[in-house]
């Protein structure tokens, strides 16, 4: 029966591969790659494995989110993702604690987490308070568990092993997915990623290496940023600075992938504001051949990759 689970899973990933659900045509121009719809597949696809899985195994994949205090967008970001499990079945278990929580408690609940042999994942959403180290609970999660891929030693087989690896951070994951299934060709091309965090730049970086881009990593201290992005074929935009990356700098026929989301006053909306990316997107999409708008770009595909990889944390206990 596991042979079985395995042979139509590995079936069902390589018919995904051939059939993007919207292939970016290399000789167009402005063309909008859009997260919200290639996020809805990837859900739906899990929907049908999480369905499969469930009857065959006689279980559920479940993940649990740590939220620490009161912030109300640490609480709007955990809605969403606890819906989305919802929304594909996967079972979801959100655990609330005070913003005074101590270092000891809450390392208590991590490992009491840990032992839990019906949770596949464990989210800790962050920031924590400023009086949690916040290294010290991401490294206390089990890595079998760190469906967000921060652990040191899920970081460390990310260097090694690629997209090959078990965990991989949620965003710079979605970026490749958002690549593969648009059709995007990675090998050979010059890759620049602006932003060298640990969270999306590094690790987007490593996962464009290994897919044998040759790649340039862009910070603060980099000099004349836009002749380095003009020698782009793909830039990824990650540095959380609204209109960073002008438009002018995008070589023509680059495909541009934007991390960057930003609130900026915008009198005219009832909000109040707008949200923006990193690249100044009117400009840049006169010369890219494809972009991710914001929002609606890859802002969809980190939550549809976090469900993707409590999936595979489910069957690696089970299957594997």
């Amino acid at each position: 029966r596991i042979g079985q689970i395995k042979s139509s899973r590995s079936m069902s990933d390589e018919k995904q591969q051939q059939s993007p659900s919207f292939k970016v045509d290399p000789n167009g121009v402005g063309q909008i790659i859009s997260g919200k719809a290639v996020a809805a597949q990837v859900r739906a696809e899990l929907k049908e494995e999480v369905a499969y899985l469930s009857e065959k195994m006689g279980a559920t994949p479940k993940v649990a989110v740590v939220l620490v205090g009161d912030r109300g967008d640490s609480a709007t970001y955990v809605r969403m993702k606890t819906r989305a499990c919802e929304a594909v079945g996967i079972l979801s278990e959100q655990l609330d604690r005070p913003a005074d929580i101590t270092q000891q408690d809450l390392e208590a609940l991590i490992d009491k987490l840990n032992s839990d042999s019906s949770v596949d994942g464990i989210l800790v959403q962050l920031p924590l308070p400023k009086h949690i180290d916040t290294e010290a609970i991401i490294g206390r999660v089990s890595a079998a568990k760190d469906v967000d891929g921060l652990h040191q030693e899920n970081v460390g087989k990310l260097v090694k092993y690629g997209t090959k690896a078990p965990f991989i951070p949620c965003t710079p994951l979605g970026c490749i997915e958002l690549l593969d299934r648009s059709g995007v060709e990675i090998e050979g091309k010059q890759a620049v990623v602006v932003g060298r965090s640990m969270l999306v730049g590094i690790p987007v970086a490593q996962l464009l290496l290994h897919r044998n881009a040759t790649v340039t990593v862009c910070h603060s201290r980099t000099k004349d940023l836009g002749a380095v992005v003009r020698t782009a074929d793909i830039v990824v935009a990650a540095a959380g600075r609204p209109g960073l990356v002008k438009g002018e700098w995008i070589k023509k026929g680059a495909v541009v992938l934007d991390v960057g989301t930003s609130a900026v006053d915008d009198p005219s909306r009832k909000r109040g504001y707008r949200l923006v990316g990193d690249v100044e997107f009117d400009e840049a999409k006169k010369n890219a051949c494809a972009l991710t708008p914001v929002p609606g770009g890859v802002g969809p595909m980190t939550v549809a990759m976090l469900l993707k990889n409590t999936v595979s944390s489910f069957k690696a206990k089970h299957i594997d």
